[in-house]
């Protein structure tokens, strides 16, 4: 069972690697950003929307609020630096409801219906370690993408984290 202390540092560990990330990010271009490519949801600004839109699906089920998404790609027309503050926003939003929260609702089962449809249910815990582990599962795709490019993507492990953090 995660303790408050495992979902603070992974609340944490989302918005420094997300920030490290979004900075190497911002050093290409909008063309490049959105140039397609043999990836999933099409290419790196798509993707990045796409784990920001699934922030706020799993904000809206934790909060019991319609998140009024119809897809899991919705179109990203938007600039690459509103999505960055967007981002840190959301992940700030997490870090706080985390504080927020009592140790007897980490268990609590929040009910919930997938953009797909069909139903689903999750702990409060499991949703916060699932929107941590999301993200990174989809930084390893554009990591992969720059690594074709000839850029080196930033180290965004854990242990890295606790390294950089730790006092």
């Amino acid at each position: 069972m995660l303790t408050s202390t495992d979902l603070k540092m992974l609340t944490k560990y989302k918005a420094w690697a997300d920030t490290i990330f979004y900075e190497a990010a911002s050093k290409l271009s909008d063309q490049e950003l959105r140039q397609q490519r043999p990836m999933l949801f099409g290419n790196i600004l798509s993707l990045l929307n796409h784990v920001y839109s699934m922030d706020i699906v799993w904000k809206s089920h934790l909060e019991g609020t319609p998140h009024n998404l119809e897809t899991r790609n919705p179109d990203c027309t938007g600039s690459f630096t509103t999505l960055r503050t967007n981002q840190a926003n959301i992940n700030q939003w997490y870090e706080n409801y985390i504080d927020s929260l009592a140790p007897d609702k980490y268990n609590e089962i929040v009910n919930f219906t997938f953009i797909g449809g069909g139903d689903g249910n999750m702990k409060r815990s499991e949703i916060i370690q699932h929107f941590v582990n999301h993200a990174s599962y989809h930084r390893g795709h554009i990591e992969g993408v720059l690594y074709q490019m000839s850029i080196e993507p930033p180290t965004t492990d854990i242990p890295v984290f606790l390294r950089e953090t730790q006092n």
